[in-house]
């Protein structure tokens, strides 16, 4: 089984466009979220998200590759170019089928399905669509326009475990790489959900926070007055490398992959297990594929999105597994960036990366009063960030359908 490192990483995220921007702003905790521009939000129930700001896809991509790609296409493309250029690996080096891309997303395509199916009724139901239409909406469109752009001829495909999609394809691209099948791949996610369906659609679940005098404070994860999640949107990107090719082409290495694992809850559509049975089974599993006990892991990354069952039963599962460890600090950076569905796997795993690189443990924004129902053997770091040996670090993503996801990171040591 051969080792597995990070050396490139990509974001376009509310709380920034640059990997620097996006660390100071999760450190910082300055909120992603505010009133949404994108459509009138007269009514509905939430009229706020947190939104990417000053993306101009005309920086990045040619006027062919923007008429052909929805929105969530151009994010990925973008972090993908961010992350590929951090890593400085040079494809001539290598077969281009030494080199994959596996890139989720929990939507695909939804705000290019939304307009042309609403131009549709508009038209009286006479078919004008774009002759791009069906490509631009595609779930895996993205992770074949990576691939297509940069010549990447390996493994390629798109995991589709709604929140859990960018952890999915992060655990797959590990994968590969230590069972030998790649050298190098672009893994993470993508999403942009902030459209008029999937607000409502959302809003119809009861999954979405109402706090519309106060966006900025409305994601409160752990809090005992949350009310749900805050859309988020954007996309996170990975550079994962064989350990070997790495250190022979001199890479800078962010970190190394300790081990991954997933589970289901096989309880319910859309809430998790009351108890966290699947999340405890995940990470323990993850554990254990790292070699690596309780005891070591010093950051957890949790999933945790401010809803009222999904908190709960995320710190129920952490207490479970970690039993109160002194070492175990957790925090939900959901606070800061709200929830961007497929590609929260993504920046929350380089959000846990940068932890063991920086040791630092960003906060957990807006939280005042912990819910006295979350255990309290369970160590929430909120408010501001904190400063401490973080050698290795968690990630928990958990999806729609019951999916699992945990990633484990530690520091790189050759």
């Amino acid at each position: 089984m051969k080792r597995v490192v990070i050396t490139g990483m990509g974001v376009i995220t509310p709380a920034g466009n640059t990997l620097t921007d996006f660390w100071y702003n999760i450190v910082n905790g300055n909120s992603g979220a505010a009133p949404i521009t994108r459509f009138n939000t007269e009514h509905f129930k939430t009229r706020f998200a947190a939104q990417v700001r000053d993306f101009n896809p005309a920086d990045f991509l040619d006027k062919n590759e923007i008429r052909r790609s929805d929105l969530y296409s151009q994010y990925a493309l973008v972090a993908a170019g961010q992350a590929i250029a951090d890593s400085g690996f040079d494809l001539s080096q290598l077969s281009p089928f030494d080199v994959g891309v596996i890139f989720g997303s929990a939507q695909g395509g939804f705000q290019t399905f939304e307009e042309q199916v609403m131009e549709y009724a508009a038209n009286d139901r006479r078919p004008h669509f774009n002759p791009f239409f069906i490509p631009k909406t595609l779930v895996n469109m993205a992770s074949g326009l990576i691939s297509i752009k940069y010549g990447y001829m390996g493994i390629n495909y798109t995991p589709v475990t709604a929140c859990a999609s960018a952890t999915t394809a992060i655990m797959d691209a590990y994968n590969y790489i230590r069972w030998g099948k790649a050298r190098v791949m672009i893994a993470g996610g993508s999403d942009a959900p902030v459209t008029e369906a999937s607000i409502g659609g959302y809003n119809a679940l009861k999954a979405l926070s109402t706090r519309n005098d106060d966006p900025k404070t409305a994601s409160r994860p752990f809090d005992i007055s949350r009310d749900g999640f805050v859309m988020g949107e954007g996309a996170g990107a990975l550079v994962l490398e064989d350990y070997d090719h790495a250190i022979q082409r001199g890479a800078h290495i962010y970190a190394e992959i300790a081990g991954a694992a997933m589970t289901a809850d096989a309880y319910h559509m859309t809430a998790t297990h009351p108890e966290g049975a699947g999340a405890i089974q995940a990470m323990k599993s993850a554990l254990n594929d790292a070699g690596l006990n309780t005891g070591d892991v010093n950051y957890l990354n949790a999933h945790a999105t401010s809803t009222p069952v999904g908190d709960l039963s995320e710190t129920k599962a952490i207490s479970a597994v970690f039993g109160g460890s002194k070492n175990l600090h957790i925090s939900s950076t959901k606070s800061t960036t709200g929830h961007l569905l497929g590609a929260a796997g993504a920046i929350e795993a380089i959000t846990a990366i940068k932890a063991v690189q920086e040791n630092i443990i960003p906060p957990t924004i807006n939280t005042q009063e912990i819910d006295p129902a979350i255990p309290t053997d369970v160590q929430i770091v909120t408010r501001q960030a904190l400063e401490k040996t973080v050698n290795v670090s968690v990630s928990n993503t958990f999806g729609f359908g019951g999916h699992n996801g945990v990633v484990l990171f530690k520091k790189f040591e050759a």
